[in-house]
């Protein structure tokens, strides 16, 4: 299996026929769909899903994701299948098993955006959406979020040392606007985290 990185917090699984698509924004590159038969949303903002790009794809692709972005994909009249997902669901997406962890946003200020994000945990690697959230099932890949609005590096360590996982990659990092953001976040995930960290860079792929 490759994991694919693309900009910001969409990543591609990739194992033979097997293509799996995970949080497609408005940033993300036009080549991340290729190939790919189903899709993990894990929130409705859209640095994570973008509806219009949705609604260019074939009718048959099948998206997973919380009901908050299915009610938004319906009355887009988006014609791809959208699978309601909830926290603690497992399933089968693009071949890959998958469960569906966390179910809430990170918070940003005031309780706010207050609205749903599930993790997704596929065969070892959990991608948190915008969360912190440490699941009770194995990790062996984290996808540890870099810079938001939401986070903290000290939130973004702790997390990774909780579930310890083998390797670490950053995803999320779209607000690093230059080289000396990308440094300052891996310096002290490579100092302090506990695993095995790296930056994959943008198109280019990890064998897991």
């Amino acid at each position: 299996m490759r994991l694919v990185k693309f900009t910001h917090a969409c990543v591609r699984l990739d194992d033979g026929d097997r293509r799996l698509l995970i949080d497609p924004g408005v940033w993300t590159e036009p080549e991340a769909f290729d190939g790919v038969t189903d899709i993990l949303v894990t929130h409705e903002h859209d640095d994570h899903v973008d509806l219009g790009r949705l609604a260019g794809l074939a009718a048959g692709i099948r998206v997973f994701a919380p009901a908050s972005v299915a009610a938004e994909a319906a009355e887009a009249a988006i014609p791809q299948a959208v699978h309601v997902v909830e926290a603690g669901d497992e399933f089968t997406a693009a071949g890959f098993g998958v469960t569906a962890v966390g179910g809430q946003h990170a918070e940003i200020y005031d309780g706010l955006p207050g609205c749903a994000n599930l993790g997704y945990v596929v065969e070892g690697v959990y991608h948190p959406g915008d969360s912190y959230f440490v699941p009770e099932v194995l990790v062996t890949t984290l996808l540890v979020p870099a810079a938001a609005p939401w986070g903290r590096h000290r939130d973004a360590l702790d997390m990774t040392r909780a579930i310890a996982p083998r390797r670490a990659f950053p995803i999320h990092d779209r607000m690093l606007s230059s080289d000396v953001g990308y440094a300052n976040f891996d310096g002290w995930m490579e100092f302090k985290a506990g695993t095995g960290y790296a930056r994959i860079p943008l198109g280019e792929s990890v064998a897991l």
